[in-house]
């Protein structure tokens, strides 16, 4: 009930066309049962001599003619009713699939339109342990599946429905016993399809399962296309892709095995029902219990009241694919999205931030962040160390509410985090990624992503901060080089450098460096730090790095150890206490990389 609930809201503006054609479906339906009543009629009453039984009206209609013997003279006009007959069907079934695909693409469409909708406010950590593949094909895939039930099966068990009625009703009123020997495969073959239902159903299952894995690892595969050539995994990933191919190919034989023995048995059943219908008509016929036009009403017939139910088993099939699919619809809609506040305050925001006693868990219980208490006066830089995995990033995207502490208070300008709109909120603080994305756009329009509106001028200027400027005028088409798909056709220190531009292109007062000058040298380093300090005054900044040279002319460093802070202070503090920030200090002087403080390189 629950999903009929929640397709019902997306047939929502479309309901009537929808019916409508249900209506007109069935009003074809009753012109093509007419049909072959002309046929029948012609040869019984008009070219034979049996009595002409029609109601009154008709009756009229033929007497005012000049009856049987005018009829005969004019056999065409019978030849012409049975063309407007058909003519009529066609007219209906045309009407009925326009209107059946005009109200299903627009359902179709509101369907993409609500998934896409919710995964833009999904929960952040949904995206983090969902596959990349599997949302994607049942974005696409399963929604089409759905799409064609609705379009096509559901028509198709309207029409089947009422065929069998009307066609029982017109056969049981001609023979009552033939009728009978035409049903008596009905219920097998009915049986057979429930049969076929409870089967196919959990297959269809196995079958979305295989191949949304089989999309995920060709995603990941072409997404991380570099690291699979840089480390001569071409073979491995054949072989993976592979085994998934294979259990796909496995599932799919299972399903066709399926069809098959379900097909091949009710076209036994519906033949043998039809000779065994032609055999007794005939021989009925011969023996003149039934006229001619009597059997080839019930020849035509048996077609409309057995192929229909047969049919119904295609239809049972389909629908069991269109359930599948459409639960998998259903949970992603029903996967938590961000809560919205409509009421959430929007703060002058200055960068003045307190952490106090901050702990926050995933939903799978990993404890990335305990017990985290300092402040961030507006205008500070604070650096952040810590071995991987010790909470770094986790602890800068609380400050995005990319997830929520569940303990502890953060403040921002004296206002609660949670209480902050999140829109606000984020559109006041700049963040470089860990791992930085670019879109398959060209350099200047990723960099416009932060400030759609910006002059060229403001776009150098961001990017000469980033100290990449140079490096995109080296370009053939300079601003305008198309970037590959996630930068690939970039350096990593090129695509963390456009991202630090894009990102400081918009002024914010609050910045945030999660990792992001990893990727480049030392030189590049340095003079991005120097452009950003002058650019970034009376800016709150947070700088996540590894490198001790990036992190020593922060006000202050936080170094972090398995969610928890086990030092902090300035470098020179720091560097005098034994620890993990001095033990890392000494690694790296070991290895030559030196340190530039307070501009004496």
């Amino acid at each position: 009930m629950k999903k009929l609930r929640i397709l019902k809201d997306f047939m929502k503006g479309n309901l009537f066309k929808y019916f409508a054609a249900v209506i007109f479906s069935g009003i074809a339906v009753v012109f093509s049962i007419l049909s072959p009543m002309v046929i029948s009629f012609t040869v019984d009453s008009v070219i034979g001599d049996e009595p002409m039984d029609l109601p009154a009206w008709l009756m009229k209609l033929v007497s005012d003619f000049g009856g049987r013997d005018a009829l005969r003279g004019n056999i065409w006009v019978l030849g012409l009713l049975f063309v407007f007959l058909t003519l009529m069907t066609g007219v209906f079934q045309y009407i009925k699939n326009r209107w059946f695909a005009v109200s299903t693409e627009n359902a179709t469409k509101n369907i993409r339109d609500a998934l896409y909708d919710h995964l833009q406010h999904m929960e952040y950590y949904e995206h983090v342990r969902s596959q990349t593949g599997d949302l994607t094909q049942r974005c696409t895939a399963d929604v089409e599946t759905v799409r064609k039930f609705m379009a096509n099966q559901v028509t198709q068990v309207g029409e089947i429905l009422f065929t069998v009625a009307v066609t029982l009703v017109v056969m049981v009123r001609l023979n009552v016993e033939l009728t009978l020997y035409s049903l008596c495969v009905v219920p097998f073959i009915f049986l057979a399809s429930v049969i076929f239902f409870t089967k196919v159903k959990k297959t269809f299952l196995e079958v979305e399962e295989a191949d949304s894995e089989l999309h995920a690892t060709l995603q990941e595969n072409l997404t991380g296309v570099r690291v699979v050539r840089a480390f001569g995994r071409q073979e491995y990933e054949i072989e993976k892709f592979n085994g998934k191919n294979e259990k796909y190919r496995d599932k799919i034989r299972e399903l066709n095995e399926l069809m098959a023995w379900y097909w091949s048995m009710s076209d036994l059943l519906c033949m043998a029902q039809a000779m065994l219908v032609l055999f007794i008509s005939v021989s009925w016929a011969a023996n003149g219990r039934i006229t001619l036009g009597t059997v080839i009403l019930f020849i035509t017939y048996i077609r409309n009241l057995i192929w229909p139910i047969r049919q119904l088993g295609r239809v049972i099939s389909d629908m069991g694919q269109a359930l599948v699919a459409f639960g998998r619809i259903v949970e992603i809609l029903e996967k938590p999205a961000e809560p919205k506040f409509t009421q959430g305050l929007t703060p002058e925001i200055k960068g003045h931030i307190v952490f106090e006693n901050v702990s926050f868990r995933y939903p799978d219980g990993t404890n990335p962040i305990r017990d985290i208490s300092f402040e961030v006066k507006p205008g500070q830089t604070v650096g952040i160390l810590g071995p991987t995995g010790c909470g770094k990033s986790s602890l800068v995207h609380l400050l995005v509410r990319l997830f929520d502490y569940q303990e502890g208070s953060i403040k921002i300008d004296g206002y609660e985090l949670k209480d902050i709109d999140k829109k606000w909120l984020r559109s006041h603080i700049g963040i470089v990624l860990q791992e930085p994305f670019l879109f398959s756009k060209t350099v200047l329009e990723n960099i416009k992503l932060a400030k759609p509106d910006a002059t060229m001028t403001e776009v150098e200027h961001a990017a000469r901060i980033a100290a990449i400027h140079d490096t995109i005028m080296s370009f053939e088409k300079g601003y305008k080089t198309l970037v590959g798909e996630r930068g690939v056709t970039l350096s990593g220190g090129q695509v963390q450098r456009v991202a630090i531009a894009r990102t400081v292109l918009k002024e914010h007062p609050i910045l945030i460096f999660d990792d992001s000058l990893s990727a480049v040298d030392m030189e590049t380093d340095i003079m991005i730090r120097r452009a950003l300090k002058e650019r970034a005054k009376g800016v709150t900044t947070f700088i996540i790095s590894h490198r001790i040279n990036t992190l020593a002319e922060a006000d202050f460093i936080v170094v972090m150890d398995k969610g928890r802070i086990v030092q902090m202070g300035t470098h020179e503090e720091l560097i005098r206490q034994e620890g993990l920030y001095s033990r890392i200090w000494a690694i790296q002087s070991a290895l030559g990389e030196g340190l530039e403080v307070n501009g004496n390189e």
